[in-house]
Formats: structure tokens, C-alpha cells, sequence
């Protein structure tokens, strides 16, 4: 059974920071390059940051660089997204995703709230 299951998000001051990871179970997590998403309320969902099977690889939206950072732990099946310096526009339902070949996998997703 494929599971992707969120860390809790939370709510978090402007300027401040939070880490969320994603456990990976029921796949071949090292085959898989894996992404963030994130969905405001009202508007479509957006890619933040993607980064390839080995961890060699990664990107991000413009309007994160610098400011977040995407890792994983093949070993754990893991992965995070550090946030710093966190803006009340990074407000969003965060969801990771794995894709490897026809494959498609979504989390629930977790919601991070970012006041001024």
C-alpha cells in the first residue's frame, strides 16, 4: 500500500522558520523523483521544489529560492522542505508527490500558515 503521510504543518510568524518532511512507504522510494506542491486558498496549486531520485538535483520556484530547501534520505524514505524566512504568502496546504514513470503519488497534504 502506497503511503505518503505529511509532518504536521502549523502557524508560524513572518520572518520565522518550520520543517516539514513526508514518510514514504509501499514504493521504491530511490526510484522516484519527488516534489512539494502547495495550493492557496483561491488560487491552483503550484510546484515549490522538486529534486531527483538520487538528490543530485533540485528546484524550486522563483519565488522560494534561497529561502527554502528541498532534501531527502534515501535510507529513511524520507523527505523535507525547510522553510526560512517564511512570508504570509507561503500560506498554503503543502503536499509532496513521487512520479517515476507512469506512477503518481500524492500526500494528504498539511497546512502551514504564515501570520504578519
Amino acid at each position: 500500500q502506497v503511503q505518503l503521510l505529511e509532518s504536521r504543518g502549523g502557524l508560524v510568524q513572518a520572518g520565522g522558520s518550520l520543517r516539514i518532511f513526508c514518510a514514504a512507504s509501499g514504493f521504491t522510494f530511490d526510484w522516484y523523483t519527488m516534489y512539494w506542491y502547495r495550493q492557496a486558498t483561491g488560487k491552483e496549486r503550484e510546484m515549490v521544489a522538486s529534486i531527483s531520485d538520487t538528490g543530485e538535483r533540485t528546484n524550486y520556484v522563483d519565488s522560494v529560492k534561497g529561502r527554502f530547501t528541498i532534501s531527502r534520505d534515501n535510507a529513511k524514505n524520507m523527505l523535507y522542505l525547510q522553510m526560512n524566512n517564511l512570508k504570509p504568502e507561503d500560506t498554503a496546504v503543502y503536499s509532496c508527490n513521487a512520479r517515476w514513470s507512469n506512477n503518481d503519488y500524492w500526500g494528504q497534504g498539511t497546512q502551514v500558515t504564515v501570520s504578519s
